[in-house]
């Protein structure tokens, strides 16, 4: 069955790196690739890895609804908004029509984070949370963001699930998490997450953590991130049965590192630099907590949400469906040199 696949968010960071390695993943099975844009340049831009630019507001229920049908889009693979809910149901409507006039199976993925499972956003961190754990709806539709940053996003994901069954859509929900590395795509080339921790360093000048223990995080490397994206898309093109809506979620992880080794190998490349006095990694004060806050734009309060908090989301299903990653979890700190030239190059 041939499928006509449409990829959003194209000029950021993780959809770009995403693009960018198509044409070589020896994907052929699949009709013709499609490319979200906002302006010409884009447009050239993503024709040069084999995908037709479509520009359209996402906000815009009957742009999506011409878009989706009219090009009789069957895979969305979501990279744009984890926050809210609003421009996915309109998609989901849009690919339910296509199968209902086609016959076909329609697919949606959503990105979703890391952070929507952690305990910043009400999740459980006692042990590990498996993204193959059977109930992982249910922990969802019972968690409670106790900073009231990420509930509608906690919402989204659970929304999601919801409409895509109620529409016979078949989703995934696609954790990244602290990804690292140069993006290969045309537009953003640097993460959110590692360019926090320089932009809070920069303003207090020094690295300072905002967590009370020593939480760990999942990581991963972009090429790695990209390539789980890409064994989906593959098993999805196949007609596997990879595991979908309630059963659908995908941590793209090798495995956690602490905080506290982050903040050490950045304070290390950042002092060697010359962008702060010295490597010491301290705990977050209410002053430098100000100062940290001023430098990523936040409240003192979202510093930790920004960047710390404890994850305890656990990779499993990319491994069960054949993806491994290239990169080891403690990669991200012998990368802290170079990732820290990226950011300061694009700052």
């Amino acid at each position: 069955m041939a499928h006509r696949v449409l990829i959003t968010g194209a000029s950021g960071y993780l959809g770009g790196d995403l693009l960018a390695r198509l044409p070589g993943s020896n994907l052929h099975s699949y009709e013709k690739l499609y490319a979200l844009v906002r302006t010409d340049a884009q447009a050239d831009a993503v024709k040069k890895y084999g995908a037709e630019p479509l520009k359209f507001a996402v906000n815009n229920q009957a742009e999506v609804h011409d878009a989706i049908v009219k090009n009789g889009i069957t895979i969305v693979f979501f990279l744009i908004n984890a926050l809210k809910k609003d421009s996915q149901v309109m998609f989901i409507n849009a690919l339910a029509e296509v199968r209902k006039a086609t016959g076909k199976d329609v697919h949606f993925l959503h990105t979703s984070g890391a952070k929507i499972f952690s305990g910043l956003a009400g999740a459980p961190t006692d042990g590990p949370l498996l993204d193959t754990r059977p109930d992982l709806y249910e922990v969802q539709k019972e968690q409670k963001d106790p900073f009231g940053y990420m509930q509608e996003a906690v919402e989204t994901n659970n929304a999601i699930i919801e409409l895509a069954e109620a529409m016979g859509v078949k989703a995934y929900i696609f954790a990244p998490c602290i990804v690292y590395g140069k993006s290969e795509g045309f537009g953003n080339p640097i993460s959110k997450q590692t360019v926090a921790i320089v932009k809070a360093a920069k303003a207090a000048g020094g690295v300072y953590s905002p967590n009370k223990q020593r939480p760990t995080w999942p990581v991963c490397h972009i090429s790695d991130n990209s390539t789980l994206y890409i064994r989906i898309l593959r098993g999805i093109l196949a007609g596997e049965d990879i595991g979908s809506g309630k059963s659908g979620y995908f941590l793209a992880s090798p495995g956690s590192v602490a905080w506290d080794d982050i903040y050490a190998a950045m304070a290390e490349a950042l002092a060697r630099r010359g962008v702060i006095g010295n490597a010491t990694v301290e705990k977050a004060t209410d002053t430098y907590l100000e100062k940290m806050a001023a430098g990523i734009g936040c409240p003192k309060e979202m510093v930790v949400v920004q960047l710390g908090g404890s994850c305890t989301f656990t990779p499993e299903h990319g491994a069960k469906i054949g993806w491994k990653a290239q990169y080891r979890p403690e990669h991200i700190l012998e990368a802290a040199d170079e990732e820290v030239d990226l950011i300061l190059a694009n700052l």
